[in-house]
């Protein structure tokens, strides 16, 4: 760790997808545009480059991800490098790309795609269980904020360019059940709700595009308090460290002016609470 908040230096044109590693006490993220996979254990980072966009990953064991890529859900092998495909996800479909994901308290795995130029309805919410990948909500622009709660009771999602995080509840294996209803509404404030997390305490972590900070409310959507970043374009938070009381937070360097030379690096923060620990994929 380094003591300015910066966990690493490589600058990522759009970092993204932050997963803590509970076995292997690890971050990994992803550079979606540089088609590039990493890994940090808090001293030395190393990296794998991939052949097609990918943005976020579940753990499924010690030594394999599920990845998610602009053409399929694929299992990587981190000692090998070798993707295997497990299902394709708009294989079909070359104008859009996996964007934000996370694994679910039941074993599943919740996975966004999107148009490559964030087109308006290019893309959907998926949810792949146990070998089946389901769509949940389609007509989505930009998919993001994906996370649940401790209990398992609800998920969390947003549409980016709404500016509003909603909240569903989940029956017993883990699927949505009723209409989806905002739970948090921050266009009024101009804030773009990109990445987030949930704390052990129920509290959302929002990192907001273009803001420069991790923003935090609690189970009710009450604004708590705000961590600024010293980049504005911070995509998405990961709870991890030892104790999981560690923010990690990725970033992007795209558009970005060469002055500004920590956008697209990945930072650590202390909250001074502790995070929940990533769920499993079960394959």
């Amino acid at each position: 760790m380094t003591d300015d908040g910066v966990l690493s230096r490589t600058k990522c044109a759009l970092g993204e997808g932050p997963l803590w590693h509970p076995e292997r006490q690890t971050l990994f993220w992803f550079d979606i545009l540089g088609h590039r996979l990493f890994e940090h254990d808090g001293t030395a980072e190393r990296s794998w480059p991939l052949d097609r966009a990918a943005s976020a990953a579940g753990w499924v064991d010690r030594d394999r991800l599920l990845i998610a890529t602009e053409t399929d859900l694929c299992l990587f092998d981190l000692a090998t490098g070798k993707a295997d495909s497990l299902v394709p996800l708009e294989a079909d479909n070359p104008g859009t790309r996996s964007n934000d994901g996370r694994a679910d308290p039941y074993g599943g795995f919740w996975i966004g795609t999107m148009g490559h130029a964030g087109e308006a309805g290019a893309g959907a919410i998926y949810r792949y269980h146990r070998g089946e990948l389901r769509v949940l909500y389609p007509g989505i622009s930009i998919p993001n904020a994906t996370c649940f709660s401790p209990d398992g009771q609800f998920a969390f999602f947003t549409d980016l360019p709404t500016g509003v995080i909603q909240r569903v509840a989940l029956d017993a294996e883990g699927w949505p059940k009723g209409t989806p209803f905002p739970w948090l509404d921050l266009s009024g404030e101009g804030l773009n709700p990109d990445g987030a997390v949930i704390d052990a305490q129920g509290n959302l972590w929002s990192a907001q595009w273009g803001a420069g900070r991790v923003a935090c409310y609690d189970p009710e959507g009450r604004f708590l308090r705000a961590l600024d970043l010293p980049t504005p374009q911070t995509t998405c938070p990961a709870f991890g460290g030892a104790e999981l009381s560690r923010l990690f937070v990725t970033s992007a360097a795209e558009g970005r002016p060469a002055e500004d030379r920590l956008a697209g690096c990945t930072f650590t923060l202390e909250p001074g609470l502790r995070g929940q620990a990533e769920h499993r994929v079960i394959l």
